[in-house]
């Protein structure tokens, strides 16, 4: 692990193996403990830098408004203190919508795009998966649970008031990466026709359904998904 000072914070990241570079962005709430079975699986093949978003794991949680496009410019930063000009980029939930913003600012940056749980925008409120409630739940009232660097309630609603507030879609004409969108069946966080608006939105986009729901990446269909991301990935 190591810290890199980006974009006016300290952002806590790893950069293990070798190959063409590949960033992987995680969610809402989350630090990169959560997407470990993805590091562990597409380390071997490339050079994959993850980490911590603003205001949560090890990076730094300033208390003041956060915003999806600030974020993007957070990841910007770290890939030039990482050495990484551009990569393959993978986005989970609000790290897809991270993945857009980066991809839409930064366009020479992104060599393709893989967005997992995704829309281009929010519609009234923003439910939280069950397991990830569950997760935050029991964070709070079993010590065991809280992790070793548990998010404070405020860098949680700092970061779910940018994901509710994100909206690209009148710029999602303008992409011009091979994109994968993959959704899970039973998803409750992202409507089925959001992530439809999304694939829609894309010009040559391809649109997967998985079985399981908003963390079916995890839980439902794993296996599945990593193969068919490492098919894209290497072009196929």
């Amino acid at each position: 692990m190591a810290t890199a000072r980006a974009n006016g914070i300290d952002i806590s990241y790893e950069l293990q193996g070798e190959g063409e570079p590949l960033v992987l962005i995680g969610g809402l709430g989350s630090d990169r403990t959560l997407v470990r079975p993805l590091v562990d699986a597409f380390a071997p093949a490339f050079r994959l830098l993850s980490f911590d978003n603003r205001g949560a794991g090890r990076s730094d949680k300033p208390d003041e408004p956060y915003t999806i496009e600030l974020m993007a410019e957070d990841t910007a930063a770290l890939m030039d203190a990482a050495g990484i000009e551009h990569a393959h980029v993978v986005g989970i939930s609000m790290g897809a919508s991270i993945a857009l913003a980066l991809a839409l600012d930064h366009p020479g940056r992104v060599d393709d795009l893989v967005l997992v749980s995704a829309s281009a925008r929010k519609t009234g409120g923003l439910r939280i998966s069950l397991p990830s409630r569950l997760l935050r739940l029991l964070s709070r009232v079993l010590p065991f649970a809280r992790g070793k660097y548990p998010q404070p309630d405020y860098a949680f609603q700092r970061q779910l008031v940018a994901s509710r507030s994100y909206d690209c879609t009148s710029r999602l004409g303008e992409l011009r990466v091979r994109t994968l969108i993959a959704y899970g069946r039973k998803d409750r966080t992202v409507p089925l026709e959001l992530a439809e608006e999304l694939h829609a939105g894309i010009p040559g986009s391809q649109f997967l359904v998985f079985r399981g729901g908003h963390l079916f990446f995890l839980f439902g269909d794993r296996k599945r998904f990593l193969e068919t991301v490492g098919r894209f990935l290497a072009g196929q």
